[in-house]
């Protein structure tokens, strides 16, 4: 029983880490796809190349050992052996190259005319977001603050250190714009199931543009060490069906409420 619920929790879908995890989190974006993908064509031809070279070791061992061949040969060289030696070792990485590289060129194209646009910045030890294409009833941005939920206020079937108190909603299917910079010291704001990783320059703003395919709730976390709570500072957000009026009135109430709630 304990073996079968080991397996299941190591293939089961899952959008944050899980214990004893084989593998990275479910894809979200085609950007993940393409990283998963990758990996396991990569995985794929290193076995073929191990068990290549654990057969040769196997067979040298076996056939060339001390009972057997008392007296060894003595070879120079062999120049065929040498010169495939050398050649397939350089066609290998070429191989690997030419989709790395279009993956890497993929991950930094910049969406021209993005639906959303989210400022995140960086603090310590929490996030600050600001929705720039929409104001408030007081014609300013969208802002809330997002902290980690202490451990001991914890809801029953929320994540340790994953859970915030604001999430960021976003809508599925649409393309987003992330602008990422710190207030105080470098951060990373990276989501694994999006499969992405933007660190955060103090006087600089770096973006990302991503296109989340289906709903869910995803977990991301700060993958710069930004001091002593480095571990608490967390960027979960809410993937929706679409962008609405309700959905907007919802987010400003949201940030509403918790800002009165942080100055009381």
């Amino acid at each position: 029983m304990i073996v079968l619920e080991w397996l299941f929790l190591t293939i089961a879908p899952c959008d944050a880490a899980e214990p004893w995890q084989l593998g990275s989190q479910d894809a979200a974006t085609p950007m993940m796809q393409g990283i998963t993908d990758l990996h396991h064509d990569i995985f794929f031809f290193l076995i073929l190349i191990l068990v290549f070279v654990s057969r040769i070791l196997v067979r040298a061992l076996w056939h060339f050992h001390y009972p057997k061949n008392p007296i060894p040969q003595r070879i120079v060289h062999g120049t065929t052996i040498e010169i495939l030696r050398t050649i397939f070792p350089s066609i290998i990485p070429m191989f690997i190259a030419i989709p790395s590289f279009a993956l890497l060129y993929s991950m930094d194209e910049v969406v021209v005319d993005p639906a959303i646009t989210i400022k995140a910045i960086g603090h310590q030890w929490y996030r600050t977001y600001e929705y720039s294409d929409y104001n408030s009833s007081d014609e300013q941005s969208l802002t809330f603050d997002s902290y980690t939920i202490p451990e001991d206020d914890l809801e029953f079937g929320q994540s340790r250190l994953l859970e915030v108190d604001n999430r960021v909603v976003v809508p599925a299917k649409t393309h987003l714009r992330i602008i990422v910079t710190p207030a105080d010291v470098p951060h990373s704001w990276a989501v694994p199931s999006s499969g992405v990783k933007c660190d955060a320059v103090p006087g600089r703003l770096n973006q990302i543009s991503i296109s989340v395919q289906r709903e869910g709730v995803y977990y991301g976390q700060c993958s710069e060490i930004c001091g002593t709570n480095h571990a608490f500072t967390r960027a979960p957000g809410n993937i929706g069906r679409l962008l609405s009026p309700l959905w907007l009135s919802r987010t400003t109430r949201e940030a509403s409420y918790y800002s009165e709630r942080l100055e009381l």
